[in-house]
């Protein structure tokens, strides 16, 4: 077994869908529960225009929950981690873009409510956010590999 057969594999491919689905499902149902507390996030992102924050902080966790489902289900599969992969650079632009220009912010990955955090550790929490992302961008290559090999299985 070649290292791109091993890093293909079903068994792996279908653990690495099922493992971001629940990343996504979970980050998602914060935000779902608590809309305005998420748009504040969002807006102190300082990305978008005033009256785009809103609709994007309600139709983002609908979508993070969507794909999610997707991924656990196997439904959808290359659209799915494509548009994951999509919301992970967009997710690490939007960080990496306030840490360098110094603007300290909680994520609002998974709890919409974390205060009482210094800037220094802010600081540090969007560095491991991006690691954390940029690791999960792996993960969504391998499934798209591996359904790449489905798709060659099935044609041959």
């Amino acid at each position: 077994m070649t290292i791109r057969e091993a890093l293909t594999h079903p068994w792996l491919t279908v653990r690495t869908q099922i493992a971001l689905g629940i990343f996504f499902v979970v980050a998602a149902l914060p935000k779902i529960a608590d809309p305005p507390s998420f748009a504040h996030m969002v807006y102190n992102y300082r990305l978008l225009p005033g009256p785009l924050v809103n609709p994007a902080s309600l139709t983002m966790p609908w979508a993070e929950m969507l794909l999610g489902v997707a991924l656990i289900c196997g439904i959808w599969r290359r659209t799915a981690a494509s548009l994951v992969g999509a919301l992970l650079v967009v997710f690490i632009v939007a960080i990496a873009f306030n840490l360098f220009r110094g603007n300290a912010i909680d994520c609002g990955c998974f709890d919409v409510a974390d205060a009482g955090k210094s800037v220094e550790e802010r600081f540090h929490d969007m560095w491991m956010v991006i690691l954390r992302d940029a690791g999960m961008l792996l993960l969504v290559a391998q499934g798209l590999l591996g359904a790449d090999r489905a798709e060659e299985e099935r044609t041959t």
